[in-house]
Parts: C-alpha cells; structure tokens; sequence
C-alpha cells in the first residue's frame, strides 16, 4: 500500500510538471512576435493568403481554445503539423528519434564501461598517481567543451588517420549497395537483426567519434560519484572483514563495495541521460547525425514553433519519467531511503 501511494504520488506530480511544461511552451510560441500564417503559406504570401492560413491554423481562436484543440490532439496521438515541411510531427519524431536514441544509449554505455570502473578504482587508490590522473580525466570530461572535442577528434581521426568517418549514421556506398530494413530505427540493432553485417560496421564505424564525444561528460560525472562513493564505503566495517578474510580484493572493490556505492552513481546516470538527449543536438549539428537534434535546429533556424514545442515536450516526458523511474529504483535498492 505504501508502494503505490508513494507511485500515485509521483505520478500526479508527473502529470503536473507535464502539464505546466506544455502550457509554458504553448503560450511562449503564441506571444513571440512572428506569423506561423505567413511562413505556412511560403514566401511573399498575399494578406488573403495568410488570413486563410490563420483559420485553417486556428489561429483567429481564442488562445485558451488554441490550448484545448492542441491538449485534445495530444492526447489522440497528434502532435500537430510542421510549419516548414507540413508534415505530421509524429511522423517526423519517429523518423528523427531513434536516431537520437541509438547515439544516447551507445554514449551511456561507453560512460558506465569506462566510469565505473575507474572511479573504483580511483577510489580504492586514494592520493595514488592513477587517483590524479583519472580525477583529472574528470574534470576534463565535465569541462572540456563538446563542439571543440567533437572537431578535434574529426581532425585527428579522419583528418589526420583516415581510419573513422566524419560524419552521418551511414556512408552513401552502403546505403545503396547493403541498404537497412529499417525495422526499430535503430540502424544498428536493424542491421544485427536482418544479418546486414556490413551495415552493422559502417553503422558501428560511424557512430565512434559521436557517442564518445557525447559520453564525455557523463564519463566524468560518472567517474567522481563512483569515487566518491567507493572513498565512503571502503571505510565500512564490512569491508575491512572482508578482507580480513581473505576474500579477494577484486571481489571486495567490484561487489561487495560497488553494491553499496553504485546507488549514487545509478541517479548521475538517469539525469546524464536527459542531459544527453538535451547535449545531443550540438552533436548531431557536428557529426551531420539525422537525429532529433538536427531536427530540432532546422526548426529552430525556420522558426517552426509546433516543432520546438512538441520536442521540448517529448524530453519533459523522458526527463519526468526517468526521475521517477530513478526514485523507484533508488527505494528498492536502499532500505535507508523512505518512500515520503
């Protein structure tokens, strides 16, 4: 019982932070001056032409019944028209994100095989050479500028080695000889799938130099609250009868420690996702990767407002449940964390 209510209430707090989002959004898009009539029309509309436009946008309405048709059509699955393409949006969001998806996912996986375990073992060798290096490797990955890293790996890797592509999620000679069935979206569980290994390396060549550039801060991140966390509990009696015991070291760092110190590092993960899906746009521009990001900066550029709203609120909604998500797994992993 206590289970649910706390769930009930995480999920009415959900809905409402969703819901203040949208309206915030949707009343932001309206006041800024611009004429979504007249760029739907196209250039040098006559006043007719954008009068028709305002109507068939419904745009003449009221801003609160603008509101309602827009939270109706939500809830059908519609997230309105592109003002640039005049194409469904939904249609587009599900061209364009599991392409933001895969290079997400491929650069959390890089930050949890490289963060985890030199933050144990920074923290098992506090004040060691190997601490500072990998507590400076830290701060760089939070510091270090993502345009600037992402251009200096093109010119090392491709400039100066030749061994990665610069760009885009697919060379244009595979994609006409070994094209993708595209299944999930996701080119390169798509191409796993359908035995396309050909694809599967170009696609895994090209997604190198974008996910590493993109796991870069959450490498960091990942790397100071495993250290931090492994310092803590080193120092617990558990531990130091461990080893008294004999138990292997490795052992005692990676599974009795990291049991405990993981927690923390769980939560930096869920909230580097978000961040990630957020820091992925300047990425995409960089890497020429047709993802969400991308798409959001053509929008941005044409000044497509049902576009910019409809993905600000797709990554409130992953953002919301991601936090909830982390809380819950959080609450069952600790005992000392009380559902409130």
């Amino acid at each position: 019982m206590r289970w649910f209510e706390y769930l009930a209430r995480r999920l009415l707090w959900a809905i409402l932070v969703i819901i203040s989002v949208s309206i915030i959004t949707f009343t932001i898009a309206r006041v800024i001056p611009s004429d979504p009539a007249a760029a739907w029309v196209g250039t040098h509309p006559t006043h007719e032409q954008i009068a028709k436009a305002r109507i068939e946008l419904g745009l003449d309405r009221p801003l609160w019944v603008q509101y309602y048709y827009y939270v109706r059509d939500l809830l059908r699955g519609n997230f309105g028209t592109s003002i640039h393409s005049h194409q469904p949006i939904a249609s587009d969001i599900k061209t364009y994100l599991p392409a933001t998806m895969e290079l997400v996912l491929a650069a959390m996986f890089i930050a949890i095989v490289i963060g985890i375990p030199l933050g144990v073992l920074s923290g098992a060798k506090k004040g060691s050479i190997l601490d500072h290096l990998t507590r400076l490797i830290s701060i760089a990955g939070v510091s270090m500028p993502t345009f600037w890293l992402g251009l200096l790996l093109q010119l090392f890797f491709f400039g100066l080695l030749g061994i990665l592509p610069i760009g885009s999620r697919l060379s244009n000679e595979v994609a006409l000889n070994s094209p993708i069935d595209k299944i999930t979206g996701f080119y390169l569980l798509d191409s796993a799938v359908t035995g396309n290994w050909v694809a599967f390396k170009d696609v895994l060549l090209h997604l190198i130099l974008p996910s590493f550039t993109l796991a870069t801060y959450p490498i960091g991140l990942v790397i100071r609250m495993t250290r931090s966390s492994m310092v803590e509990v080193l120092n617990e009696n558990y531990i130091l009868a461990a080893r008294v015991a004999g138990i292997p070291e490795r052992t005692v760092l990676f599974v009795l420690a990291l049991k405990n110190a993981i927690i923390p590092t769980i939560t930096v993960l869920g909230l580097s996702f978000v961040y990630s899906l957020t820091g992925a746009i300047l990425v995409e521009v960089i890497f020429s990767w047709a993802g969400l990001g991308v798409y959001t900066t053509d929008a941005i550029l044409a000044i497509d407002f049902p576009v910019i709203v409809t993905v600000t609120l797709v990554i409130t909604i992953f953002y919301v449940l991601i936090n909830l998500l982390l809380d819950l797994i959080q609450a069952a992993l600790d005992p000392r964390v009380s559902l409130q």
